[in-house]
């Protein structure tokens, strides 16, 4: 009888450690993106490619295990909207980590919490002050607004032109270019004749383009996202002006071209080589990478943006972190994300350290230009 009670309970342990297993808990991934709105360009492709991606690896048996559970908020570009869904996604979720923050201003809003609660954070936004200067929590993946101007000043300087006109909007992360913009300015031997801004809601601006137009300006440069950069490509075109427009990164997709039509040829920016990936040469180490996201992504949901690879670089750099570190341990999780070395995503190749919490180098930048409704690689 004793036999009989001890193989029993032996055998209900068994069950027990089995039904465990399989009923492991999934390790949480917080967001909070930009789905609607006037940024929903960004955020929409940015949400797709999670949820893709994470569909496809817990197809594969999770992390270790461990399935992956994306929790998900829309802020619609409003940063006290980002602050509450981040508390939600600390106190009331308990994700373990959070990938997200489409604009520069929802996820500088959230800092103050991540960094309190200690959760690892890798924000999709471009401003340089996120992650500069270091916080312990904060990583990005996009390319940031300062390498931006350092990539356009360096064209302007091979092409020769020196006097410059601003344009920019009143988000988050235009301001921020815009002090980039001024601050590399005398590194590169820029003049800047003029300096024009805009609210990111504004339907037209050729008040502040007539003002440009008088005055001695060889190149504009708008630094904004949204639709309002391509309602001033489209101003520009309509004031018959003729300069060489430069955009920032804040406008690499198809729907910038989309939306400024006609007058987006000529226009050039640094972008992420993901928009001119069949350009590239066979013995770039980004290229299967890229056309592998790129196929993946289209074949799903139509035309690729860089933006959408913002997101595929976070969640993917998050994942291998997790697998190195053995559990979702937030201390542990963060340590990682800090290790990241030789990763080579759609943004570049990453090397993080303790001193450098986004991890590319000016390199990773293309500098191009739309030419017949296409981006088109200058370099």
């Amino acid at each position: 009888m004793k036999t009989l009670w001890k193989t029993t309970l032996a055998a209900t342990l068994l069950l027990a450690g089995i039904n465990l297993a399989s009923a492991a808990e999934p390790i949480k991934i917080g967001s909070f993106l930009t789905v609607t709105g006037p940024a929903s360009f960004l955020g929409d492709p940015e949400l797709k490619t999670l949820q893709m991606y994470v569909e496809d690896i817990n197809a594969k048996g999770g992390v270790k295990g461990r399935k992956l559970e994306l929790i998900h908020y829309d802020t619609g570009g409003n940063a006290k909207d980002a602050v509450n869904f981040v508390k939600r996604l600390i106190k009331n979720d308990k994700v373990d980590l959070i990938v997200g923050g489409t604009t520069t201003g929802d996820s500088m809003a959230v800092i103050p919490d991540v960094e309190k609660e200690g959760i690892p954070f890798i924000s999709l936004a471009g401003g340089v002050e996120i992650v500069e200067p270091v916080k312990k929590w904060v990583f990005k993946t996009p390319h940031t607004d300062r390498m931006a101007v350092a990539k356009i000043y360096e064209d302007l300087r091979k092409r020769g032109l020196t006097k410059v006109a601003l344009i920019t909007g009143d988000g988050g992360f235009d301001k921020s270019g815009h002090e980039q913009l001024l601050k590399l300015a005398p590194q590169f031997g820029m003049t800047l004749v003029a300096d024009e801004f805009y609210g990111n809601k504004d339907s037209d601006m050729t008040a502040q383009l007539t003002k440009i137009r008088a005055t001695d300006a060889q190149a504009i440069i708008n630094f904004g996202f949204g639709q309002a950069p391509a309602i001033v490509t489209k101003n520009i075109k309509q004031l018959g002006i003729t300069l060489p427009l430069y955009q920032s990164h804040g406008v690499a997709s198809k729907t910038f071209i989309d939306l400024a039509g006609e007058a987006a040829e000529g226009v050039r920016l640094p972008a992420a080589a993901l928009v001119i990936a069949e350009q590239l040469t066979d013995a770039d180490p980004q290229k299967p990478v890229l056309l592998a996201y790129k196929n993946k992504y289209e074949a799903k949901h139509g035309p690729v943006s860089t933006f959408g690879g913002h997101a595929y670089d976070g969640l993917m750099i998050a994942v291998g972190a997790l697998q190195r570190a053995g559990s979702a341990d937030k201390a542990k999780v963060r340590d990682e994300i800090e290790k990241t070395k030789g990763f080579i995503g759609t943004a570049g190749v990453f090397n993080m350290s303790p001193e450098d919490h986004m991890g590319l180098t000016l390199d990773a930048f293309k500098m191009v230009e739309v030419r017949k409704g296409a981006w088109k690689i200058l370099e």
